[in-house]
């Protein structure tokens, strides 16, 4: 999931660079919603890892 999230970043920088205001803004949009998965995945992850543990 991250590794889209940072696609979706360098697709948007890339846009960017040459003036594609609504491809990047989309972009950089998809690539936001996809770490913020990731990171409540991941965290999630922890969370239940610690429990389990114990």
């Amino acid at each position: 999931m991250l590794y889209w999230a940072l696609i979706f970043f360098v697709v948007a920088l890339i846009a960017a660079v040459f003036g594609f205001s609504g491809i990047a803004s989309a972009s950089a949009g998809i690539a936001q919603i996809l770490f913020f998965v990731f990171l409540v995945l991941f965290v999630a992850t922890l969370i239940v890892r610690l429990v389990r543990k114990t």
